[in-house]
């Protein structure tokens, strides 16, 4: 699903099968949960700034819109993602104004330090190394002057069975990037460990549903 080269029709509607699953098993619920939590220190008439790193077809901020609506926050959404093809899918699904969608590297976006209020990042650490993955999270923190949430998959033997039953019947893009994800993911030591070289120790270890963990947490 990554690659550039990647069939549109074919990643447009893989696309489509993760935005169910997250919705299904509450994987985007994860990082509502954390923004509900962030939310306790908001006023009423203050915008929200939120940068999305990696949204994919932005399904994530759309669901934090629609929390906004419930609660009567005023947040405008920032969807960054690199791959022309998938940027293309998220414009074709997001009509809401509050939500900009920018093409960009998720390891050196455009944007000035402190842009946003809050830095996020869903299902995206487990493509890549060590050394990529530390770049994200320093971005994360550089962009966010409140707070970051950060989450993704978790590396174990169960996980494995999990995605095959999850991918049965979604098409070849899905099953093969589901098994190749899990074996890709980080453990609970390995990501506490880039936490920390990353200098992002404000953020705290959740584990939640799903073999799924959650960087989160607001600078004092």
């Amino acid at each position: 699903m990554d690659e550039p080269t990647a069939d549109p029709r074919l990643l447009a509607k893989s696309l489509r099968f993760i935005r169910r699953i997250n919705h299904w098993l509450g994987y985007t619920r994860a990082t509502l949960q954390h923004l509900q939590r962030f939310s306790r220190h908001w006023r009423r008439d203050q915008i929200i700034r939120i940068v999305d790193l990696a949204t994919g077809s932005a399904d994530v901020p759309r669901e934090i819109l629609k929390w906004a609506d419930r609660y009567g926050w005023q947040v405008r959404i920032v969807a960054v993602d690199l791959h022309s093809h998938t940027i293309a899918e998220a414009v074709r699904e997001s009509v809401d104004p509050r939500l900009s969608i920018v093409q960009s590297d998720a390891m050196q976006t455009p944007f000035a330090s402190g842009s946003f209020d809050y830095a996020i990042c869903s299902m995206f650490l487990h493509h890549l190394d060590e050394a990529e993955a530390m770049r994200v999270l320093r971005e994360i923190d550089r962009l966010a002057s409140r707070g970051v949430i950060v989450a993704d998959l978790l590396r174990h033997r169960r996980a494995y069975a999990w995605v095959n039953v999850l991918s049965m019947f979604s098409n070849r893009m899905v099953r093969h990037d589901a098994r190749v994800s899990v074996a890709q993911a980080f453990t609970r030591p390995e990501i506490l460990r880039l936490r920390d070289r990353s200098g992002i120790s404000h953020a705290q270890y959740y584990r939640h549903f799903g073999h799924r963990f959650v960087l989160a947490g607001e600078r004092n």
